[in-house]
């Protein structure tokens, strides 16, 4: 087997992780994924203010400590952290070795970049061979651009296995397991719906380790020692993180994510095999970051009686100052009757402007806001200061056919070794996907009230615009009875704010799991989104917390 450490979720994850999986027990690599989409929107945006950035300087921050730790272990380095520019981070990693006299073999991956001069940035996804490339010519430490985040444990498999293009079952089994490790300590025990159960608490959740077989399946696992837990459930949880249909697709496989198999092999591991693949699509995912325009914000406290009139009155009275065009007004009802404190008291008014005039989105609104303080309803108070606007990203994704790409591994001795792209591939990779018919309730009986979380576990996120949320149950019973009763028409009634979006539902009864891909629900994505929970990343716990009847055959 490898065995594949992941020291990074995301750009701001653990800046210890590195140095506390090296020291940690064995390895043969250690990857680290930096890049989200609102993480490209932000390296894009120092690359404007200086042309040799654009990659995560965190990461170098933490090689320093590390670097020649691997070196003498012999564990290979992998990640994403060279963002919009692989290039230069493979150059700035360089000179920090030449300095700290360390003997370091630096490759990396280009080709991701793709020229829109409409757009801040536009990057395909790419796959793993020029991440196993890079290894095969003798790198210590393999930087690369936007590649999908689970090429980073893809690669050193191909590797070390020689696995080819048409291995598809191996490369879907090792791409579940990068699946898995790519957000660190949430497989782990990391925002586990049942946190309380863990043998720590949930405190500090160790980092996982992927042994990856020559078959392709894989044990999930981490360091002796380490906090959280690895079970059956902590990788369904992240297995079914930020997903859309069983047909998982990525630039070398399209992973049948309704053929995983998960088991208990000891403690905190998990086995996971029987996974099969198909051709990859004919094209490559290529995210755009635009700039929207400019935005503000402004809080109105709003205590006691008349909370729906009060809100009433600021809301004319902004329109009234700024006009109507880009203002969105949502009042949180945090208020509570009969309070004994102000703050429980209290209902929040944020209010929203989004323009393509910095001027009207800046002091313009913020100062009108804060004019109402002695002129508006009683007890108006804000939690925020007038300030300047702020610009906003828009992510939207594209396609590329995987021919137009120009992926190169550039080796640690400079040669570039073009990859080429896969020859089979699949015209509508997805199109097998699809819902069950919706059948009678499998489970009868006495119900009590509950709350649904007592039975199910669920975890959710961003994909673009769109949400995910993945939901599972605990037992065979319970997914029985969940499959029947969580239909989208449920889901509406439970989470109204779904109601007039589509949303998709798929069943994976491997893993007892239903996922719901809900369009729209953020907008124009993370960076350009008013709501609340601007990632989805509480929508899961928003849905385990409402009260529901609850099947006594399945409730604890």
């Amino acid at each position: 087997m490898i065995r594949i450490g992941n020291a990074s979720g995301f750009y701001g994850d653990r800046f210890t992780a590195w140095r506390e999986m090296l020291d940690g027990g064995e390895l043969d690599v250690l990857t680290g994924d930096y890049l989200a989409e609102l993480t490209m929107l932000i390296l894009a945006r120092d690359r404007l203010r200086d042309p040799d950035l654009g990659y995560a300087k965190t990461f170098l921050r933490q090689l320093e400590t590390c670097l020649g730790t691997a070196l003498e272990r012999g564990v290979r380095i992998v990640t994403n952290a060279g963002g919009l520019n692989p290039a230069g981070l493979a150059a700035a990693i360089t000179a920090l070795a030449a300095r700290l006299g360390l003997p370091a073999r630096i490759g990396y991956v280009e080709g991701d970049t793709i020229q829109r001069p409409d757009a801040l940035s536009a990057n395909a996804y790419l796959g793993a061979f020029g991440i196993a490339a890079c290894l095969d010519g003798g790198a210590d430490v393999v930087v690369t651009g936007r590649v999908t985040d689970a090429s980073l444990v893809v690669g050193p498999a191909i590797a070390r296995y020689g696995w080819s293009r048409d291995d598809l079952d191996e490369l879907a089994g090792a791409t579940v397991a990068g699946h898995l490790v790519e957000c660190g300590a949430q497989v782990t025990g990391g925002n586990f719906s049942f946190f309380t159960e863990l043998p720590d608490g949930g405190h500090r959740p160790g980092f996982p380790i992927a042994e990856v077989h020559a078959d392709g399946s894989t044990v999930l696992t981490k360091h002796a020692g380490t906090g959280g837990a690895v079970t059956v459930e902590t990788v369904t949880a992240q297995l079914l993180y930020e997903i859309g249909g069983p047909a998982y697709l990525g630039p070398d496989v399209v992973t049948r994510l309704d053929t995983v198999t998960l088991r208990p092999d000891g403690p905190d591991r998990v086995r996971v095999s029987g996974v099969r693949g198909t051709p990859p699509p004919a094209t490559l995912k290529v995210g755009v970051n635009n700039l929207g325009g400019f935005r503000n914000s402004m809080t109105f406290v709003l205590c006691g009686l008349d909370i729906e009139a009060k809100s009433a009155l600021v809301r004319g009275q902004v329109e009234e100052a700024v006009g109507k065009d880009g203002l969105e007004f949502t009042l949180a009802r945090t208020d509570h009757a009969d309070a004994a404190d102000t703050e429980a008291a209290s209902a929040l008014l944020h209010v929203h402007l989004r323009d393509g005039d910095r001027g009207r989105a800046g002091r313009a609104f913020s100062a009108a806001a804060v004019e109402l303080a002695l002129a508006s309803y009683p007890g108006c108070t804000l939690t925020t200061l007038p300030g300047d606007a702020t610009p906003y990203g828009v992510f939207t994704a594209d396609a590329v056919p995987q021919t137009a790409v120009a992926h190169v591994a550039v080796l640690p001795g400079g040669e570039r070794v073009p990859i080429a792209p896969p020859i089979r591939t699949a015209a509508d990779a997805a199109a097998a996907d699809g819902t069950v018919p919706y059948g009678a309730a499998a489970v009868d009986g006495p119900t009590r009230r509950g709350a649904l979380g007592e039975v199910v576990g669920a975890r959710s996120g961003d994909k673009g615009g769109d949400a995910n949320l993945g939901v599972w149950a605990r037992t065979d019973a319970g997914y029985a009875w969940l499959r029947t009763w969580l239909t989208v028409e449920r889901l509406a009634t439970l989470l109204p704010e779904t109601a007039p979006l589509s949303v998709r539902r798929y069943e994976l009864p491997n893993l007892r799991a239903l996922n719901f891909v809900i369009e729209g629900l953020l907008g124009a994505g993370v960076a350009a989104s008013t709501r609340f929970d601007p990632q989805a990343k509480a929508l899961g716990e928003l849905l385990r917390a409402r009260i529901v009847d609850l099947p006594a055959a399945v409730a604890p």
